[in-house]
Protein backbone atom coordinates (compact mmCIF):
# COMPACT_ATOMS: atom_id res chain seq x y z
CA UNK A 1 0.00 0.00 0.00
CA UNK A 2 1.55 3.42 -1.38
CA UNK A 3 0.28 6.46 0.23
CA UNK A 4 1.27 9.91 -0.62
CA UNK A 5 1.13 12.30 2.28
CA UNK A 6 0.96 15.97 1.37
CA UNK A 7 1.75 18.41 4.58
CA UNK A 8 4.09 21.05 5.41
CA UNK A 9 4.74 20.74 8.68
CA UNK A 10 7.92 18.80 9.58
CA UNK A 11 6.90 17.29 13.15
CA UNK A 12 3.85 16.08 11.85
CA UNK A 13 4.92 14.98 8.73
CA UNK A 14 7.39 12.91 10.27
CA UNK A 15 5.60 11.33 12.78
CA UNK A 16 2.71 10.29 10.20
CA UNK A 17 5.58 8.74 7.84
CA UNK A 18 7.17 6.76 11.06
CA UNK A 19 3.80 6.16 12.42
CA UNK A 20 2.48 4.57 8.57
CA UNK A 21 5.70 2.93 7.89
CA UNK A 22 5.68 1.28 10.81
CA UNK A 23 2.58 -0.93 9.86
CA UNK A 24 4.14 -2.00 6.57
CA UNK A 25 3.11 1.09 4.16
CA UNK A 26 5.05 2.88 1.78
CA UNK A 27 5.11 6.66 2.28
CA UNK A 28 5.86 9.37 -0.24
CA UNK A 29 5.75 12.63 2.04
CA UNK A 30 5.63 15.79 -0.20
CA UNK A 31 5.22 19.47 1.08
CA UNK A 32 4.52 21.31 -1.17
CA UNK A 33 1.15 21.16 -4.11
CA UNK A 34 2.93 21.47 -7.06
CA UNK A 35 5.52 18.78 -6.02
CA UNK A 36 2.54 16.75 -5.35
CA UNK A 37 0.31 17.45 -8.38
CA UNK A 38 4.14 16.38 -10.70
CA UNK A 39 4.17 13.38 -8.77
CA UNK A 40 0.62 12.06 -9.36
CA UNK A 41 0.64 12.97 -12.75
CA UNK A 42 3.69 9.74 -13.46
CA UNK A 43 3.33 7.92 -10.47
CA UNK A 44 1.11 5.80 -8.61
CA UNK A 45 0.06 5.50 -4.64
CA UNK A 46 -3.38 3.90 -3.31
CA UNK A 47 -4.63 6.73 -1.13
CA UNK A 48 -3.93 10.95 -0.34
CA UNK A 49 -3.14 12.26 2.91
CA UNK A 50 -3.62 16.09 2.69
CA UNK A 51 -3.27 19.11 4.26
CA UNK A 52 -5.14 22.12 2.92
CA UNK A 53 -2.64 24.84 4.18
CA UNK A 54 0.18 24.72 1.77
CA UNK A 55 2.90 27.07 1.07
CA UNK A 56 2.01 27.32 -2.48
CA UNK A 57 -1.92 26.85 -2.60
CA UNK A 58 -4.69 25.55 -1.07
CA UNK A 59 -4.54 21.63 -0.97
CA UNK A 60 -8.91 21.77 -1.73
CA UNK A 61 -7.45 22.65 -5.67
CA UNK A 62 -5.62 19.29 -5.80
CA UNK A 63 -8.93 17.49 -4.81
CA UNK A 64 -10.02 19.11 -8.25
CA UNK A 65 -7.28 18.48 -9.80
CA UNK A 66 -8.22 14.60 -9.12
CA UNK A 67 -11.26 14.92 -9.65
CA UNK A 68 -10.30 16.02 -13.54
CA UNK A 69 -8.35 13.40 -14.07
CA UNK A 70 -10.30 10.96 -13.24
CA UNK A 71 -7.96 9.25 -10.81
CA UNK A 72 -11.05 8.40 -8.47
CA UNK A 73 -7.95 8.56 -4.98
CA UNK A 74 -9.12 8.08 -1.49
CA UNK A 75 -8.19 11.31 0.31
CA UNK A 76 -8.02 11.93 3.94
CA UNK A 77 -8.02 15.59 4.51
CA UNK A 78 -5.53 16.48 7.89
CA UNK A 79 -6.84 20.39 8.30
CA UNK A 80 -6.42 22.55 11.61
CA UNK A 81 -9.32 24.01 9.85
CA UNK A 82 -12.01 22.73 12.23
CA UNK A 83 -15.12 25.03 11.42
CA UNK A 84 -18.46 22.61 9.85
CA UNK A 85 -18.11 24.45 6.82
CA UNK A 86 -14.73 23.83 6.40
CA UNK A 87 -15.16 20.30 7.14
CA UNK A 88 -18.34 20.19 4.43
CA UNK A 89 -16.69 21.80 1.92
CA UNK A 90 -13.63 19.35 1.78
CA UNK A 91 -15.96 16.28 1.94
CA UNK A 92 -18.10 18.05 -1.02
CA UNK A 93 -15.00 18.65 -2.88
CA UNK A 94 -14.47 14.92 -3.22
CA UNK A 95 -12.51 13.90 0.04
CA UNK A 96 -13.67 10.55 1.64
CA UNK A 97 -12.73 11.56 5.52
CA UNK A 98 -11.56 14.71 6.99
CA UNK A 99 -9.64 14.67 10.10
CA UNK A 100 -8.80 17.45 12.08
CA UNK A 101 -5.62 18.52 13.54
CA UNK A 102 -4.41 17.80 16.74
CA UNK A 103 -4.92 13.66 16.34
CA UNK A 104 -4.04 10.76 17.21
CA UNK A 105 -1.94 8.89 15.46
CA UNK A 106 -4.13 5.45 16.18
CA UNK A 107 -7.32 7.50 14.85
CA UNK A 108 -5.38 8.15 11.75
CA UNK A 109 -4.42 4.56 11.35
CA UNK A 110 -7.55 3.49 12.00
CA UNK A 111 -9.17 5.89 9.24
CA UNK A 112 -6.41 4.63 7.10
CA UNK A 113 -7.38 1.00 7.46
CA UNK A 114 -10.93 1.59 7.19
CA UNK A 115 -10.70 3.74 3.97
CA UNK A 116 -8.41 0.87 1.77
CA UNK A 117 -11.21 -1.45 2.95
CA UNK A 118 -14.09 0.68 1.77
CA UNK A 119 -12.40 1.79 -1.29
CA UNK A 120 -10.64 -1.43 -2.48
CA UNK A 121 -12.29 -4.34 -0.65
CA UNK A 122 -8.24 -5.97 -0.06
CA UNK A 123 -6.98 -7.77 2.95
CA UNK A 124 -3.53 -7.24 2.43
CA UNK A 125 -3.10 -10.48 0.26
CA UNK A 126 -6.16 -11.93 -1.85
CA UNK A 127 -7.82 -9.52 -4.48
CA UNK A 128 -11.05 -10.82 -6.23
CA UNK A 129 -12.77 -9.45 -8.74
CA UNK A 130 -16.32 -11.57 -10.37
CA UNK A 131 -14.51 -15.12 -11.23
CA UNK A 132 -11.14 -13.69 -11.19
CA UNK A 133 -8.87 -14.08 -8.44
CA UNK A 134 -5.40 -13.35 -7.32
CA UNK A 135 -3.15 -13.70 -4.23
CA UNK A 136 -0.16 -11.37 -3.88
CA UNK A 137 1.70 -13.93 -1.41
CA UNK A 138 1.95 -16.29 -4.15
CA UNK A 139 2.13 -14.42 -6.71
CA UNK A 140 -0.98 -16.67 -8.21
CA UNK A 141 -3.70 -15.78 -10.34
CA UNK A 142 -6.78 -17.89 -10.80
CA UNK A 143 -9.98 -17.01 -13.55
CA UNK A 144 -13.08 -19.73 -12.47
CA UNK A 145 -10.94 -21.88 -10.32
CA UNK A 146 -8.18 -22.32 -12.88
CA UNK A 147 -4.84 -21.35 -12.82
CA UNK A 148 -3.49 -18.22 -14.97
CA UNK A 149 -0.20 -18.87 -16.83
CA UNK A 150 0.94 -15.18 -16.87
CA UNK A 151 4.44 -13.41 -17.49
CA UNK A 152 5.99 -11.22 -14.87
CA UNK A 153 4.70 -8.40 -16.72
CA UNK A 154 1.41 -9.44 -17.19
CA UNK A 155 0.71 -10.29 -13.53
CA UNK A 156 2.31 -7.00 -12.54
CA UNK A 157 -0.42 -5.08 -15.34
CA UNK A 158 -3.29 -7.35 -13.64
CA UNK A 159 -2.14 -6.77 -9.97
CA UNK A 160 -1.75 -3.02 -9.98
CA UNK A 161 -5.22 -2.70 -11.92
CA UNK A 162 -7.00 -5.40 -9.35
CA UNK A 163 -4.97 -3.49 -6.28
CA UNK A 164 -6.45 0.08 -8.00
CA UNK A 165 -10.15 -1.32 -9.06
CA UNK A 166 -12.27 1.32 -9.82
CA UNK A 167 -9.47 3.56 -10.73
CA UNK A 168 -8.56 4.84 -14.30
CA UNK A 169 -4.56 4.51 -14.68
CA UNK A 170 -2.35 5.88 -17.06
CA UNK A 171 -0.64 4.25 -20.03
CA UNK A 172 2.31 6.59 -18.66
CA UNK A 173 1.92 5.06 -15.39
CA UNK A 174 1.37 1.36 -16.52
CA UNK A 175 4.60 2.13 -19.00
CA UNK A 176 7.11 3.39 -16.27
CA UNK A 177 6.02 2.62 -13.44
CA UNK A 178 5.00 -1.40 -14.23
CA UNK A 179 6.14 -2.10 -17.64
CA UNK A 180 9.99 -0.41 -16.74
CA UNK A 181 10.62 -1.45 -13.25
CA UNK A 182 10.42 -5.54 -14.46
CA UNK A 183 14.27 -6.17 -15.74
CA UNK A 184 12.66 -9.55 -17.35
CA UNK A 185 10.47 -7.37 -19.63
CA UNK A 186 11.43 -8.35 -23.24
CA UNK A 187 9.05 -6.44 -24.83
CA UNK A 188 7.93 -2.94 -23.59
CA UNK A 189 4.80 -2.62 -25.63
CA UNK A 190 2.21 -2.08 -23.00
CA UNK A 191 -0.49 -2.76 -26.27
CA UNK A 192 1.07 -6.46 -26.49
CA UNK A 193 1.13 -7.41 -22.75
CA UNK A 194 -2.79 -5.71 -22.40
CA UNK A 195 -3.51 -7.81 -25.56
CA UNK A 196 -2.10 -11.19 -24.34
CA UNK A 197 -3.75 -10.17 -20.71
CA UNK A 198 -6.67 -9.83 -22.13
CA UNK A 199 -7.02 -12.97 -24.09
CA UNK A 200 -5.67 -14.77 -20.90
CA UNK A 201 -8.38 -13.69 -18.37
CA UNK A 202 -11.48 -12.93 -20.86
CA UNK A 203 -13.26 -10.31 -22.27
CA UNK A 204 -15.50 -7.70 -19.62
CA UNK A 205 -12.61 -7.31 -16.91
CA UNK A 206 -10.46 -4.73 -18.51
CA UNK A 207 -11.89 -1.48 -19.88
CA UNK A 208 -9.54 0.67 -22.29
CA UNK A 209 -10.89 4.73 -21.07
CA UNK A 210 -9.74 6.02 -24.83
CA UNK A 211 -6.84 8.27 -24.80
CA UNK A 212 -6.16 7.78 -20.79
CA UNK A 213 -5.09 4.21 -20.09
CA UNK A 214 -7.15 1.17 -18.16
CA UNK A 215 -9.36 0.22 -15.63
CA UNK A 216 -10.89 -2.52 -14.11
CA UNK A 217 -14.64 -1.70 -13.38
CA UNK A 218 -15.63 -3.77 -9.67
CA UNK A 219 -19.50 -3.39 -10.79
CA UNK A 220 -19.44 -4.73 -14.01
CA UNK A 221 -18.97 -8.15 -12.83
Amino acid sequence: MKILLVEDDLDLGNGVRIALSDQGMEVVWLRQLSAAIRYLETNLCDLVLLDLGLPDGDGLSLLTWLQRKRQGLPVIILSARDSLNDRLRGLDNGADDYLVKPFELSELLSRVRALVRRSYGFDGENLSIGELKLNISTHRACIQGKPLELTASEYALLKTMMVRVNRVITRRQLEEQVLSGNPNNISNSLDVHMANLRRKIGDGYIRTVRGVGYIIDQQNR
